[in-house]
C-alpha cells in the first residue's frame, strides 16, 4: 500500500468522523430546544401557581374580613334597633311632657281662683273659731293674701304655703296649748294664762290664780267660772306647759253642759 493511498484513507476517515460529529450536533439541537421549552413551561407554571396562591390568600383574607363586617353589621343592626326603641320611648315621653306643659295654663287658670278662695275661707274660719293665738293666725292669713299678689313667689310655693296654713289650723284641733295673753274684761285689759284645749274649750286664768273665765262662742264673750273650776284650770295649764305629769282634769265644756 502506498503513502498516497494511506493519506486518502486517513482523509476519508476524517471526513467520516466530521460527518458523524456533524450529524450528532444536528440531532442534539431538537432535544435542547425541548428541554428549554420544558424549563420555560415549568417556570411559567410556577409563576402561575404563585399567582393562584396569592389570589387564594387574598380571597381568604377577604372572606375573613367579610365575616367580620357581617358580624359588625349584625351588632350595629341590633344596637340601632335598641336606639330606635329608646328614641321612640323618648318621643312618647316628650309628647306627654309637652301635653302637660300645654295644660299648665289651663291648670293655672283653675288653681289661682282656688287659692284665693282657700285663703278667704281660712280667714273666715279663724274669725268664727275660738279666739286663741289670734295675732299669729290673722298675721298668717294676711301674709298669704300679700303673697297671692306677689310676682316674686312661684305659684307652687304659694299653694304650698296655703296648705301649710291649713295643716297648722288642723293641728290646733288636736293639741292643748298654754300661753300668756291679754283679755279685755269690762273695758280693762287683764294679763292672763290662756289654755286652748283643741277646739273644745278656751279658758283663761288670772296670773294670781284667783279668777278664771271661759269663752262663750255663742255670745262671743268671756264668762266667769265658779271657784270650783279654778283649781282644775290651774292643773290643766301646768300640764299643757309640761310642768306637771299628765292627769285628769275637769273643764267647762259647752257640749257636756248641753248633754246634761
Amino acid at each position: 500500500m502506498s503513502k498516497v493511498s494511506n493519506r486518502t484513507k486517513i482523509a476519508t476517515a476524517m471526513v467520516g468522523l466530521f460527518a458523524l460529529a456533524s450529524s450528532n450536533l444536528v440531532a442534539a439541537d431538537p432535544l435542547s430546544d425541548a428541554q428549554k421549552a420544558d424549563g420555560k413551561i415549568f417556570t411559567e407554571a410556577k409563576a402561575s401557581q404563585a399567582k393562584v396562591n396569592k389570589y387564594f390568600d387574598q380571597a381568604q383574607d377577604m372572606l375573613i374580613e367579610y365575616d367580620q363586617v357581617a358580624g359588625e353589621r349584625e351588632s350595629l343592626k341590633a344596637y340601632n334597633d335598641y336606639v330606635a326603641k329608646l328614641v321612640a320611648d323618648q318621643e312618647t315621653t316628650m309628647r306627654s311632657i309637652q301635653a302637660d306643659i300645654d295644660g299648665v295654663d289651663t291648670l293655672r287658670q283653675g288653681v289661682v281662683p282656688l287659692m284665693f278662695k282657700m285663703v278667704d275661707s281660712l280667714d273666715n274660719f279663724i274669725k268664727l273659731d275660738l279666739p286663741f293665738n289670734m295675732k299669729v293666725r290673722t298675721d298668717r292669713v294676711k301674709n298669704l293674701k300679700n303673697l297671692l299678689d306677689s310676682a316674686e313667689v312661684t305659684l307652687a310655693e304659694k299653694f304650698r304655703l296655703i296648705l301649710d296654713a291649713y295643716s297648722i289650723e288642723r293641728e290646733y284641733g288636736v293639741s292643748t296649748n298654754a300661753y300668756e295673753a291679754k283679755l279685755n274684761l269690762d273695758g280693762k285689759e287683764v294679763l292672763v294664762d290662756m289654755l286652748q284645749f283643741g277646739r273644745i274649750a278656751l279658758v283663761a286664768e288670772s296670773l294670781d290664780q284667783k279668777q278664771a273665765w271661759r269663752y262663750n262662742k255663742e255670745t262671743k264673750t268671756w264668762d266667769a267660772l265658779d271657784d270650783g273650776y279654778i283649781r282644775q284650770v290651774t292643773k290643766a295649764i301646768r300640764q299643757a306647759r309640761g310642768q306637771a305629769a299628765p292627769d285628769m282634769f275637769a273643764l267647762p265644756i259647752p257640749a257636756a253642759e248641753a248633754a246634761q
